[in-house]
């Protein structure tokens, strides 16, 4: 794949089939990303709105994810400044509680070559259990531990729960992830957006 330019690799990865008989909606991946990229987000894999409309995090979690990066839709969905590469690039359907796991063929087809090709990305989102196992390796923490441990990674990758409505009691379980790590993370998302 590295013959390919970064523009025929994003094509291909648009186009991608390999998981199809088993997506309920077809395949429809759905990334964001730029070579000029400064801020990463890493989150699961698109849910059946995003699926629908083809835009990352066009949903109450995307609303609540840019709250806690401090940054407008505009920015948010400025290629140039932002990648959005979830674990899974389309809807795998849903479970009994929820959305099912990003389809495991995924990220060992594309993730490596495509992150390889962001050289300027200052700071990493990562978003839920299965997008903290693959960049932060493991799965010898949970969310919660991970995202309590997030200095450890500072400033470059940053563990954070789901943004989802779903989590609302983890939200009030947990008040430091807003008072402690929010403001971290809304400070070098401006820093980075600046240089």
């Amino acid at each position: 794949m590295s013959e390919l330019s970064f523009a025929e690799l994003v094509a291909r990865v648009r186009a991608c089939t390999l998981c199809a008989e088993f997506l309920p909606l077809g395949p429809r991946p759905v990334i964001q990303l730029s070579e000029s990229s400064r801020i990463l987000v890493v989150g699961q894999a698109p849910g059946r709105r995003v699926h629908e409309t083809g835009l990352p995090f066009n949903d109450p979690s995307g609303d609540r994810l840019r709250e806690w990066m401090g940054v407008t839709r505009d920015t948010f969905y400025d290629e140039q400044k932002l990648a959005i590469l979830p674990m899974g690039f389309c809807y795998p359907g849903t479970g009994k509680s929820g959305d099912l796991p990003p389809r495991p063929e995924c990220a060992p087809a594309w993730r490596s070559e495509l992150l390889r090709r962001l050289p300027n990305i200052g700071l990493t989102l990562v978003i839920g259990q299965y997008a903290q196992a693959w960049h932060l390796g493991g799965k010898s923490r949970s969310v919660t531990e991970q995202v309590r441990h997030w200095q450890d990674h500072w400033p470059a990758v940053v563990p954070m729960p789901h943004p989802s409505p779903r989590n609302n009691l983890w939200l009030r379980r947990n008040p430091w992830f807003e008072q402690d790590v929010i403001p971290a993370v809304q400070q070098r998302v401006a820093q980075l957006l600046r240089e």
